[in-house]
C-alpha cells in the first residue's frame, strides 16, 4: 500500500491554499480530487450558446457528470450548489472576495446568539493578506466598514450599473464601496486583466478571475505536491489506536485502491465533508468518523439570498463585466429595532444574458407574446440590474446534511440529503432586506421592478458549518486550528469549520483559515506537539 505523509481530499479553494502552504515542509503530499482539470477553452463564454450549457450548471443534479454525486434537496428551502473539479467552486464563483468583519467572530458576546469563534479577526488578518496576494484581489483602500486593508490591485470600474446604484446609495445616505474581487484589473502574476467578457459564474476564459487551478495549484505542484484528479475517496480509514490511517478511493474506471497517510486533511466543502465523514464508519466510530459529538452534518448554514430586479430607463452594462461591482454594508450589524439580530450585505449583479433576460421577464409577466413581444424585450434588455441581499444565516442543529439511503454516485457511494428550513429570524431579515432593496431601486431611478424573490431557491452557493470548530468536544467537531477532537491526525479546512456564516461571501475566509491551519501544523511539527 502506498504511504504518504499528508493526504488531502478535495482540490478546491481551501485544499489548494493548504497544499501550497505545506509544500515548504518537503513532506510527501498527495491530493485526491474526484473531478478533473477544466480546459478553459471549453468555458461556455467561448461559444455562442453560452447560456445553454448544463455541464457548467452549479447544480450537480443538473450536471450529472462522472465526478458529481447526487444531493437530495427536496427537504430544503434552498438548493445547494457545488462543482467538482480541480479548482472546485472557484471555477464558477463570481470572484467576490470580501473578508468577514471583526464582529463576525464574536456574535455570542455582542448579540447573545449562536457562538463565538475560538479565533478572532486578528488571528486571520495576516492570512487574509497573504491569500489576497496569492489570489490577486482588486479593490479600494479606506472602506469604513473594515479595519484598514490594502488591496493589491485597483478596483474594478463601476460601470453603468454600478454607477446607477451608487447614485441611489448616495441619495439615501447609505454605505457603499467598490467590491473586493479576485479579478485582475491589471496584469498580475502572469494572468491577464479583465476585459469584461461577463458570465463570470460560468468560468473566466480570459483567466482574469482567480480560480485556484490558476493561482495556488501551479505553485504547489512546482513545489512538489502531487495532485491526482479523477480519484473519488470512499472513506477515511482508522487504525486500532483511533488514528486516521489513510483512505480507500476509486481510480478512474472504478478500481479500488488504498493509500496510507500520517496526516489526513479533508477539504470537500460543507456538504462533501460531512458526507465523507458519515460514510467513514468503523467499530470505533459507528456514527461516522470524528462524530462522537454528534455534530458532523449539523448546523448547516447557507446565505439566504433576496433579489430585487430593477429596470432603469437607460442602457446599462447588460451582462458584460464582472457581476459584483459594488457592495453595501449599511445593514450589516445588529439593530434590534429592525426586528431581527445580525444583518445582511447588499451586492450588485449586472444584467442577465439575452436568453435569461427573456425568461426572467416571462416569469414576471413583463414580456407578452405576440405583436408587442420584441418592443417589450427591447425595453428590458441591457436595462436591468439586480440588487442582491446576502443574509447572515445563524446555525440551527435541525439544518443538516445526512447520507442519502436511496441515491448513490457512479461508484456506489451514498449521496447527500439536505434538511434545511429558514429560521424566523432569517425570514424577518429577508422581508426587511427586500423592502430596502425596493427603496434602493427607486432611489437609483428604476422605472419598474421586474421581480423580487427571497429566499432564492437556487442560491445555495455557500456551504458552511457542518463540522464546526470550537474549544471542546461538547460543541464542536474540530479545535481552534482544524484538528479533530476525536482523531488527532485528522484535519478539516473548508467551510464546514464555520461557527457562524457572517453576511458576505465566504471564500476569502475559507482560504485564510486553510493558510492559518497549515501554519499551526507547521509550528507543531517543528516542536513535535502536533498530535499531543
Amino acid at each position: 500500500m502506498e504511504q504518504v505523509d499528508v493526504l488531502i481530499v478535495g482540490a478546491g479553494a481551501s485544499a489548494a491554499a493548504f497544499a501550497w502552504a505545506m509544500a515548504e515542509t518537503r513532506m510527501h503530499i498527495v491530493c485526491l480530487e474526484q473531478g478533473d482539470w477544466v480546459d478553459h477553452k471549453t468555458y461556455p463564454i467561448a461559444s455562442p450558446a453560452w447560456e445553454a450549457r448544463p455541464d457548467f450548471s452549479n447544480d450537480p443534479n443538473v450536471r450529472q457528470g462522472p465526478a458529481d454525486y447526487p444531493i437530495d434537496a427536496r427537504r430544503s428551502e434552498i438548493a445547494p450548489a457545488n462543482f467538482n473539479a480541480v479548482g472546485g467552486a472557484t471555477i464558477l464563483y463570481a470572484g467576490h472576495f470580501p473578508r468577514f468583519h471583526p464582529s463576525d467572530f464574536r456574535v455570542r458576546t455582542l448579540d447573545g446568539v449562536a457562538d463565538d469563534w475560538p479565533i478572532s479577526y486578528a488571528t486571520l488578518e495576516p492570512f487574509y493578506e497573504l491569500n489576497e496576494r496569492m489570489m490577486g484581489v482588486s479593490g479600494l483602500a479606506g472602506d469604513p466598514a473594515y479595519p484598514p486593508k490594502q488591496p493589491v490591485m485597483p478596483p474594478l470600474p463601476l460601470g453603468k450599473s454600478g454607477a446607477a446604484l451608487a447614485r441611489g446609495y448616495n441619495a439615501l445616505g447609505w454605505h457603499w464601496w467598490p467590491s473586493d474581487c479576485a479579478i485582475n484589473t491589471v496584469e498580475y502574476d502572469g494572468r491577464a486583466r479583465c476585459i469584461n467578457l461577463g458570465a463570470c459564474g460560468l468560468g473566466c476564459a480570459q483567466g482574469a478571475k482567480a480560480s485556484v487551478d490558476l493561482t495556488y495549484w501551479p505553485a504547489a505542484i512546482r513545489a512538489g505536491v502531487e495532485l491526482r484528479p479523477g480519484r473519488r475517496v470512499r472513506e477515511i480509514t482508522v487504525d486500532d489506536h483511533g488514528m486516521a490511517s489513510g483512505a480507500i478511493y476509486h481510480e478512474p474506471g472504478g478500481a479500488v485502491r488504498r493509500i496510507a497517510a500520517h496526516i489526513v486533511v479533508v477539504a470537500c466543502n460543507g456538504i462533501g465533508t460531512p458526507r465523507l465523514l458519515l460514510n467513514s464508519v468503523s467499530p470505533r466510530f459507528p456514527d461516522g468518523l470524528a462524530n462522537s459529538s454528534g455534530l458532523v452534518g449539523k448546523n448547516l448554514m447557507f446565505h439566504p439570498y433576496g433579489v430585487v430586479d430593477a429596470v432603469l430607463d437607460h442602457a446599462l452594462d447588460g451582462n458584460r463585466g464582472p457581476y459584483k461591482g459594488i457592495a453595501s454594508h449599511q445593514f450589516y450589524e445588529t439593530d434590534l429595532s429592525r426586528g431581527f439580530v445580525r444583518g445582511f450585505s447588499f451586492e450588485m449583479q449586472r444584467g442577465y444574458g439575452p436568453a435569461a433576460s427573456a425568461l426572467v421577464a416571462l416569469q414576471a409577466g413583463a414580456l407578452p407574446w405576440g405583436a408587442q413581444h420584441h418592443d417589450a424585450y427591447r425595453e428590458l434588455i441591457d436595462r436591468t440590474v439586480s440588487i442582491v441581499a446576502v443574509c447572515e444565516d445563524l446555525p440551527e442543529p435541525c439544518n443538516e446534511v445526512t447520507l442519502d439511503p436511496e441515491q448513490t454516485d457512479a461508484d456506489g457511494i451514498p449521496g447527500a440529503r439536505i434538511h434545511y428550513t429558514l429560521s424566523e429570524n432569517s425570514r424577518r431579515m429577508m422581508d426587511f432586506a427586500l423592502d430596502r432593496g425596493r427603496e434602493l431601486a427607486a432611489a437609483a431611478g428604476a422605472v419598474r421592478l421586474l421581480r423580487q424573490m427571497g429566499p432564492a431557491r437556487a442560491a445555495g452557493f455557500h456551504l458552511m458549518g457542518t463540522a464546526r470548530m470550537g474549544a471542546s468536544l461538547a460543541n464542536s467537531v474540530v479545535n481552534a486550528w482544524g484538528r479533530s477532537h476525536d482523531v488527532k491526525n485528522l484535519f478539516i479546512i473548508d467551510g464546514s469549520l464555520f461557527v457562524t456564516s457572517a453576511a458576505v461571501n465566504p471564500t476569502a475566509t475559507i482560504q485564510a483559515l486553510a493558510l492559518y491551519i497549515a501554519s499551526e501544523i507547521k509550528a507543531r511539527l517543528s516542536n513535535s506537539t502536533l498530535f499531543d
